[in-house]
């Protein structure tokens, strides 16, 4: 009791210190200094810097800087939290055992991880140094591509492929080597076994449960039930849907390193800055999903809340783990290179036929009148930007962006968090977006795994470490979506909302 006593006072300290910090940073603005074409966010959002001319800042600064929080802000951001909730009560298969003191405490821990990574000085240096780490990461992943690609580093050929293919996809096969690594000296065990601890005992779960949902912040979505192997024959359904929706909710380590390379391109400040928005959102989405997944399927039965990691290790030594980890992260690499050149292709596929149909019916240029040109053409983008725009109104988007920040959300949900990641990165460097808040939310919507492919990974991968519960998880796959899906939604939300 003293030690959950000692947490409130902390939630408490953070909130007090919030409201503060958020008065004086609505005082800021963004400054422009037209000596060297050098433009600075104050509200740490989109900085680049040292631009040679005017056509390049229209292409990477976003117009106009976020309100700041204020009235407005705080009811569309307390409507959109009401309206996620509703939904998950909606499908919920049993209301009335819904335990809504679990409800308000997991979205009261979110909040306050909110409040603290935007406006607490203390929180938001622990996540960039944290950040640093995945930016050097970057940088250490670079000096063994430039030993291997040498001649492609120089420019010899396309700047995407140089972007992507020879920059971005060796950080997967390097941060999944170091991984391993921390994994074989149980450093990553020790910190899991630390948040897992806290879950249990401020949000009354199992044991193994929360192991699995601290374990996603760092590990993929098959990798995490490794480390509760032995208990996921054993659990009930509010416990498997947990695992499932946990590994939907979060990114991996690995994956996590190269959205920052995504979204922050080369500039340090820019990979920081994503750096750090990409940890808080992989941290507060597991009290987001937790939230969630006890609204569809509340907990019923007596539940065990010992915590104990599994003693298993990657490899004999330490060169076996560096070994089993190079081939994962290769592996891994591979599929999702395949996956982006196969969903990109279908994409091409898609919008060619729409397109066409946009032509014989006359329906591109009434899109392109009615979008001002946002929109040239019936394409897939269009369509998946004004199904998902009532929805980010509610959440509170800007307007002006409300089917591009929709867009990129839908083509997370039907194909990958990659392809919503690439396109959010390129609609960022046009300087598509109305407000720089729509960028960060958009940030925070798309970290997680949750997407239709993930529900087929997820039975087979999991499926092999509980054969009896095979079953189970293809009933759960599309309620485990959904609830990945909310809790980033309820993280955008609440950023969206501090941020004005």
């Amino acid at each position: 009791m003293k030690k959950l006593s000692k947490l409130k006072l902390v939630i408490s300290t953070i909130l007090f210190i919030s409201f503060f910090q958020i008065q004086a940073q609505n005082q800021q603005d963004t400054i422009i200094n037209n000596t060297n074409d050098t433009i600075i966010s104050v509200e740490d959002d989109i900085v680049v810097s040292e631009l040679q001319n005017t056509d390049q800042v229209q292409k990477n600064v976003v117009s106009l800087e976020s309100a700041g929080f204020s009235m407005n802000s705080l009811l569309r951001g307390m409507l959109g939290m009401a309206v996620l909730i509703f939904i998950a009560w909606l499908f919920s298969t049993n209301r009335s055992a819904i335990s809504w003191k679990v409800v308000i405490t997991g979205l009261a821990i979110q909040l306050v991880l909110a409040l603290g990574v935007l406006t607490v000085p203390p929180v938001q240096e622990f996540f960039e140094i944290v950040g640093k780490l995945f930016v050097k990461i970057l940088d250490f992943t670079m000096a063994g591509t430039e030993f291997l690609f040498k001649s492609f580093i120089s420019g010899e050929i396309e700047s995407s492929l140089i972007n992507f293919a020879i920059t971005i996809l060796p950080t997967i096969i390097f941060f999944s080597a170091l991984t391993s690594v921390l994994f074989y000296y149980g450093i990553i065990q020790k910190v899991v076994y630390g948040l897992a601890w806290v879950m249990a005992k401020v949000l009354r779960l199992s044991g193994a449960e929360s192991l699995s949902v601290a374990g996603n912040i760092f590990l993929g979505q098959t990798e995490s039930p490794l480390m509760i192997k032995a208990y996921l024959e054993k659990m009930n359904k509010s416990e498997i849907l947990l695992v499932m929706a946990g590994g939907m909710a979060t990114l991996a380590g690995g994956v996590l390193a190269v959205y920052i390379g995504v979204l922050g391109g080369t500039d340090p400040v820019q990979r920081l800055i994503f750096a750090k928005h990409l940890l808080a959102a992989s941290v507060m989405a597991a009290p987001g999903v937790i939230v969630i997944s006890k609204i569809l399927v509340p907990q019923t039965e007596k539940i065990n809340t010992d915590v104990k990691v599994s003693s298993e290790k990657i490899g004999k030594n330490v060169l076996d783990a560096i070994s089993n980890g190079t081939s994962e992260g290769l592996r891994l690499a591979v599929n999702v290179a395949a996956m982006l050149l196969v969903f990109i292709a279908f994409i091409a596929l898609f919008n060619y036929v729409f397109i066409k149909i946009g032509d014989w019916t006359s329906l591109n240029g009434v899109i392109a009148e009615f979008t001002n040109g946002q929109y040239n053409e019936l394409s897939l983008q269009f369509m998946l930007g004004y199904l998902f725009a009532p929805l980010m109104w509610l959440l509170g988007v800007a307007t002006e962006d409300l089917t591009l920040v929709g867009r990129v959300l839908g083509e997370k949900l039907i194909m990958t968090e990659f392809i919503g990641y690439v396109s959010l990165s390129e609609l960022k460097a046009a300087g598509a977006f109305a407000e720089q808040k729509s960028i960060i939310m958009a940030t925070y919507m798309l970290c997680g795994f949750a997407n239709v492919a993930s529900i087929g990974i997820q039975i087979g991968g999991i499926g092999s470490l509980a054969p009896g519960k095979r079953v189970l998880l293809s009933e759960f796959g599309m309620r485990a979506l959904l609830a990945g899906t909310l809790a980033s939604l309820l993280s955008a939300t609440m950023v969206g909302m501090i941020l004005g």
